[in-house]
């Protein structure tokens, strides 16, 4: 009978002790999250850098601050886009009520 007992006990602190550890995940859970959301409002009220480039790995220019994807692209394509400055500024004034702004 007093064996009985003392699984039945040692089956009950084991159970505590599955909820107590499920609790534990649940507080680290909760305090990472909290954490993160704290991180996440800090990013959100610092102001943008602006633009900033940077060398890819394969030494293409990369501009970021344009969008949520930097623009990447190869030295000879951006002497090409360059190269088109004015035109592309008159075709966006040309065409400036079909263009969108963000």
């Amino acid at each position: 009978m007093m064996e009985d007992e003392f699984k039945a006990e040692l089956e009950k602190l084991r159970e505590d002790v599955e909820t107590l550890k499920k609790i534990l995940r649940e507080e680290n859970l909760l305090a990472e999250l909290k954490i993160l959301r704290t991180e996440n409002e800090a990013l959100k009220k610092t102001p943008s850098k602006g633009l900033s480039m940077k060398v890819s790995e394969k030494g293409a220019l990369s501009v970021y601050g344009l969008g949520r994807f930097p623009v990447t692209l190869y030295k000879e394509q951006w002497i090409r886009l360059l190269d088109l400055s004015d035109d592309i500024r008159a075709f966006i004034k040309a065409n400036d009520e079909q263009l969108m702004s963000r």
